[in-house]
């Protein structure tokens, strides 16, 4: 009983100091995207007209954020968008692999040992210290998370230290793991499988490589399995993008899969020189400290520290030796890939989201441009709605009359759901430790797609509005079908700069030309209001065309009401502005 709570114990510890330890290194990775979140977006998507520089790009970007998983799934919904190319896309995610290796250097040279709580004190104290001083800098407030972040990387460490009991004391147990390694590549194809299956579940190479390191510190693995691991973790870390690409389109399925290819290959290639390579890795460790990473717990010579440096040193040699092979071969990948995923030509469809994944890892900043880009795509539907709205009254056709009427009321029942799964994925990503400029983004984004969402109902009632017009053989004369088409015009031009507004940086949006257009749309109503009136007293028509007829460029006006709400929205995410004209919401 007494061996079970034992075991019981050093579970809980050690799975409490790895939730320590992920939050650290995500309050790091968050704080890192808060301080340079947009730079690292444009950085990613204009630095990949080369080989060389998209590696050199994804390389500074995943270690600038502290993550693999958001440089490819930022790859990836560049990829979606068309604005990078599937070639671009490998280099960077190639450049990727080597920047990730940085998480394990920082473990093994400050994690590990007496370092790690000799730093983690002096570190939350100063972390303590800075918000006294630095309390209205919201760069410096991201400092001082990054800092925390790291203390608590640190603290989870050692606490994982702490609930792995010191072998030397188990000299069976030692011996039993000992005997691990000792059936070739059969051990290491196994602990190959074995590290790609954790690293899937747990969807987290920084935490695989941690409890790695760890093991390897306390001698629970040999150098041989710990290394089977890292190539396994390798592959598992593919999983969160191909997540990502799974409701994108055939490019960025293609950017996630060539991840998985690039790794896998890398592993294989690692395996032909698996011993040669393992000790080439040993002699450079011994080389700078002194000891032999294959010396186990209790044997002459045997240091701690041995194994985990030559890990990192692993981790890092075999994704730049990997990097520098297969960038040679990238039209091959591509053709793996083209192979394996074939363009299906009826692939896009209107009735899904394009750039937000359902499967998606939160990169807190990062995710912002993926909600931008996603309503942007929403906006250009609205357009296309509105622009069905005049081959409607245009048609002679019935058939094409209903053809028409049918696709304004599927389009309506996306934008409903496009607003539904933004709003789910603003409100999720906006749950994380956000900085000032990027929870007025949100709060203005939630905003906008409520207008838009609006637009939509407001051109599906014209449409049935419409419908109605022509079942009762309504009839408005030529006059009132001219200033119906005017009206027309004059909603078109502000959805226009609305849509230009969207399609920018919110910071240059163009808000006197929207509040022109508005401007416009709101006389040419107050005219046509009151000619109608007067028509109404004079009798120039029917109670029945003038209900039609006044419902028809009123629900005009209010699509514009709700344009310039959008134009005002955007405006608000940058700058203090006075209350929001709530007209139509």
């Amino acid at each position: 009983m007494e061996t079970v709570l034992s075991v019981l114990k050093i579970l809980l510890v050690a799975v409490g100091a790895l939730g320590v330890f992920l939050y650290g290194m995500k309050l790091m990775s968050d704080s890192l995207q808060k301080m340079a979140g947009n730079k690292m977006r444009t950085i990613l998507a204009k630095m990949t007209d080369s080989p060389v520089r998209g590696i050199l790009t994804g390389a500074v970007v995943t270690a600038a954020v502290q993550s693999s998983s958001a440089t490819t799934v930022m790859v990836v919904s560049f990829v979606n968008a068309g604005l990078m190319s599937l070639a671009g896309a490998i280099a960077v995610i190639m450049g990727a692999n080597i920047g990730t290796t940085i998480t394990a250097w920082i473990i093994s040279l400050f994690g590990l040992g007496d370092s790690g709580g000799a730093l983690t004190f002096p570190l939350m104290a100063v972390a303590v210290a800075l918000p006294f001083m630095f309390m209205k800098n919201d760069k410096r407030k991201s400092i001082h998370e990054f800092i925390i972040g790291l203390a608590l990387l640190l603290i989870g460490l050692h606490f994982m230290q702490e609930a792995m009991p010191d072998l030397s004391n188990y000299p069976r147990l030692l011996e039993t793991l000992g005997k691990m390694s000792d059936y070739g590549y059969l051990s290491i194809f196994l602990f190959i499988i074995i590290g790609a299956i954790l690293t899937c579940i747990v969807q987290a190479s920084a935490a695989m490589m941690a409890i790695t390191l760890v093991m390897c510190y306390k001698g629970w693995i040999g150098f041989d399995v710990a290394v089977a691991l890292v190539m396994g973790q390798n592959i598992g870390t593919t999983i969160t993008a191909n997540l990502a690409a799974m409701v994108a389109n055939t490019m960025a399925k293609k950017a996630a899969l060539a991840h998985l290819v690039f790794n896998v290959l890398g592993v294989l290639i690692s395996l032909v020189v698996f011993y040669p390579l393992m000790s080439l890795i040993a002699k450079m460790t011994v080389f700078f400290i002194g000891s032999d990473p294959y010396t186990l717990p209790g044997g002459e010579g045997y240091s701690p520290e041995a194994m985990p440096l030559a890990l990192s040193i692993f981790h890092t040699v075999f994704n730049v030796i990997n990097t520098l092979i297969l960038v040679n071969f990238i039209p091959q990948i591509i053709r793996i890939v083209n192979w394996a995923l074939p363009v299906k030509e009826t692939e896009e469809e209107i009735f899904k989201l394009k750039y937000i994944p359902s499967h998606f890892v939160n990169t807190s900043e990062l995710d912002i441009e993926s909600a931008q880009q996603e309503i942007q795509l929403f906006s250009s539907r609205v357009l296309k709605m509105y622009d069905y709205l005049l081959e409607m009254t245009n048609t002679k056709s019935e058939e094409a009359f209903n053809d028409y009427l049918e696709k304004i009321a599927k389009y309506e029942e996306v934008t409903d759901m496009m607003e539904r799964e933004i709003a789910r994925f603003l409100t999720h990503i906006s749950e994380s430790s956000m900085s000032t400029e990027g929870s007025k983004k949100i709060s203005a984004m939630l905003r906008i797609i409520d207008n838009l969402e609006s637009i939509g109902d407001g051109i599906y009632h014209i449409s049935i509005t419409k419908k109605a017009q022509r079942e009762q053989n309504i009839k408005f004369g030529p006059v009132n079908d001219a200033h119906l088409v005017k009206m027309f015009g004059f909603v078109k031009n502000a959805l226009d700069i609305m849509h230009s507004n969207l399609s920018h940086d919110y910071e240059a949006v163009n808000i006197s030309a929207a509040y022109q257009a508005e401007d416009k749309i709101n006389e040419y109503r107050n005219l046509l209001r009151d000619v109608h009136v007067e028509a109404v007293k004079s009798g120039d028509y029917s109670f029945e065309v003038g209900t039609i007829y006044s419902s028809m460029y009123a629900l005009y006006e209010k699509i514009g009401d709700y344009v310039i709400n959008i134009s005002q929205a955007i405006e608000s995410s940058h700058v203090a502005t006075h209350a929001p004209n709530l007209q139509g919401i």
